[in-house]
C-alpha cells in the first residue's frame, strides 16, 4: 500500500503520491523482505527434499509455482496492467483489439515474479545436489560459527552486483539465488539456528540501528535503485536483519495455535492475491472518490488483509480455479 503511493520515484501501477513520511516504511522493509522470503524458501526446500525424490520435488515445483504463476497472470494478474493502462498510454494511441490488450495486461505480473524466480533456483538446486551427491556442502555449512555467519555479509554484498536483469529490475538473481542457497545449506541446521537464537537480542539491536541509519541516509532517494540496493550499508543492514529475524523466530515465535495454522494455510494466497486486489481497490478509491490520502490508507490497510483471505475462501472451493491459482 505504501509502495503503491510512494513519493520516492519507485515505479508503481498508480502514479499518485501518498503521504511522503510513510515512505520510511518502504526504506525500512524493502532491502531485506524479499531476501528473507528466499532464505525461508531455501530452508523449506531442504525439509521438502528430505522426504521427496528429486523428480517428485521438481514436479511439485511445477504444480505449486509454474501453474499458479501462469494461472495468476491470466486470471488475476491482468488487473495490474488494466489499472496501469488508465495512467500510461501502453499502446501509443493505437486502436488495439481487446484480446491483445488483455495479453499485454497479463505481462504486468506483480508479485508473481517471485514464483518464477523461486522455480529457477529450485531447479538449479537439483543440479547442485546432483554434483554433490554426498551432501558435503550441507555438512560443511552446519559448522558455520557465529563470526563466519556475520562475515557472510561480504558475499551477500557482492551478489547484489551480479546477474541482475537490466529491464525487469525485480529479478535480482544473484542475491536472491544466494539467499535461497544459504537458507538451504546454512540455516536449515538446528545448530546454526540455535546460535542465532542465543544472540537474537544483540542482532536485533544492531539491525534496528542499521535500519534507522538506512532510512536516514537514503530517504528521498529511489530505494529500488542500484545506488541503494548495492550500497554496503543496505547490504549490511539486510543481512543483520535476516540474522536477527531468524534468531527472534527461534526464540519467541516457535509456537503454533489455531490462528497461526489458519494463516499458514493461506499465506501463499495472501502473497499472490493481495496485490492485484489492492491495486484495483486503490484505483477505484483515488479515481471515484475525493477522500484524503489518510482516509485511503485507513481503508486499504484492513482491505489488504481481508480481501485476499475472502477471495481465497471463494476460489479454494472451485476445483479448477483453485488448481490454476493455488496449484492444489
Amino acid at each position: 500500500m505504501v509502495y503503491i503511493f510512494n513519493s520516492a520515484g519507485v515505479v508503481s501501477n498508480i502514479p499518485i503520491q501518498g503521504i511522503p513520511a510513510l515512505d520510511s516504511i518502504c526504506y525500512f522493509l524493502y532491502p531485506w523482505f524479499m531476501c528473507l522470503l528466499f532464505v525461508v524458501a531455501g530452508i523449506s526446500a531442504r525439509y521438502s527434499l528430505q522426504t521427496r525424490s528429486a523428480g517428485q520435488f521438481a514436479r511439485e515445483r511445477v504444480r505449486k509455482l509454474i501453474v499458479p504463476y501462469l494461472g495468476g497472470a491470466f486470471l488475476l494478474g491482468w488487473l495490474n496492467g488494466w489499472v496501469t493502462a488508465h495512467y500510461v498510454d501502453m499502446f501509443g494511441g493505437q486502436a488495439v483489439p481487446g484480446f491483445v490488450k488483455y495479453l499485454v495486461y497479463t505481462l504486468n505480473i506483480g508479485p508473481l515474479w517471485f514464483l518464477l524466480e523461486l522455480f529457477v533456483i529450485s531447479i538449479l538446486l537439483l543440479l547442485i545436489r546432483k554434483l554433490d551427491r554426498r551432501d558435503r556442502l550441507w555438512t560443511l555449512a552446519g559448522k558455520a560459527s557465529l563470526p563466519l555467519m556475520v562475515l557472510l555479509f561480504l558475499p551477500v554484498w557482492g551478489s547484489s552486483f551480479v546477474l541482475n536483469l537490466p529491464v525487469v529490475v525485480v529479478f535480482r538473481n544473484g542475491i536472491y539465488w544466494l539467499m535461497f542457497l544459504l537458507g538451504y545449506y546454512v540455516f536449515s541446521h538446528d545448530t546454526v539456528l540455535a546460535k542465532l537464537k542465543q544472540h537474537a537480542v544483540l542482532f536485533s539491536i544492531i539491525a534496528v540501528g542499521l535500519g534507522v541509519a538506512e532510512v536516514w541516509y537514503f530517504f528521498g532517494q529511489n530505494y529500488a535503485s542500484d545506488a541503494c540496493l548495492q550500497h554496503p550499508l543496505t547490504n549490511l543492514y539486510l543481512w543483520m536483519m535476516i540474522l536477527a529475524i531468524l534468531g527472534c523466530a527461534q526464540r519467541w515465535l516457535d509456537f503454533s495455535n489455531s490462528l497461526t495454522k489458519y494463516l499458514q494455510k493461506r499465506s501463499f494466497a495472501l502473497y499472490v492475491f493481495h496485490y492485484p486486489l489492492l491495486v484495483t481497490a486503490a484505483y477505484w478509491l483515488t479515481t471515484y472518490t475525493e477522500l484524503p490520502m489518510a482516509a485511503v490508507y485507513l481503508i486499504l490497510l484492513p482491505f489488504t488483509f481481508a480481501a485476499p483471505i475472502l477471495f481465497y475462501e471463494i476460489v479454494s472451493r472451485i476445483p479448477v480455479i483453485r488448481y490454476l491459482l493455488l496449484g492444489k
